[in-house]
């Protein structure tokens, strides 16, 4: 028997479809990248961007599910938005069962972080609107319902989750919230000036 000869193949180069892809996804990245600093322009897009979708729906009279389903998914983003990273309530110490937050002012200080970070926020809200505006134009995606229903469940649902979401927050004492540094007044009177 003779030994085979094994011969290498030269790499394959990626196909049309391949860098068709990538060069999207690269563009596609790049306009995240370029988004990120204007929190404040990219929330008006989004609030925009909502707002004709519900334009679409009342104007179409339809698709009420889908937009049920949006807004539960936005009230998940909200929730996960505005609960720390680490749940205090999970994070017991081992003395007293009382959870281990900073108290007195030469305990170690952790500033808020969020489970689910502004920009990623914005992009979840982004995509489901996106991929909810699309559904609106198949027609099978437009099941029968009584919408009033749908409307009272989600303000009990919504209701029911800020209030726990409240009593978290004041249970453990985190505000999620932060416009700015603080600003402290100074220990020195100013100068006044005697005629």
């Amino acid at each position: 028997m003779e030994p085979e000869d094994v011969t290498e193949e030269p790499a394959s180069e990626p196909g049309a479809v391949s860098k068709l892809c990538t060069s999207i996804g690269q563009r596609y990245q790049k306009v995240l990248d370029d988004a990120t600093p204007h929190v404040r322009r990219r929330w008006i897009l989004a609030g925009l961007f909502n707002v004709l979708f519900l334009g679409r729906i009342v104007y179409m009279q339809g698709w009420y599910v889908v937009t049920y389903a949006l807004a539960i998914y936005h009230l998940n983003l909200l929730i996960a938005f505005l609960t720390p990273k680490i749940d205090p309530s999970l994070e017991m110490s081992y003395d007293d069962d009382e959870p281990m937050l900073p108290t007195r002012s030469n305990d170690e200080f952790r500033p808020f972080e969020r489970r689910l970070p502004e920009f990623k926020f914005w992009h979840s809200v982004m995509k489901a609107t996106t991929i909810a505006y699309c559904c609106t134009l198949f027609k099978f995606f437009n099941i029968p319902v009584f919408w009033p229903i749908l409307v009272m469940y989600f303000i009990t649902l919504f209701c029911i989750t800020m209030k726990r979401q409240i009593r978290h927050m004041l249970r453990y004492n985190y505000l999620p919230f932060s416009w700015g540094k603080p600003k402290y007044a100074s220990s020195v009177a100013p100068p006044t000036d005697a005629v």
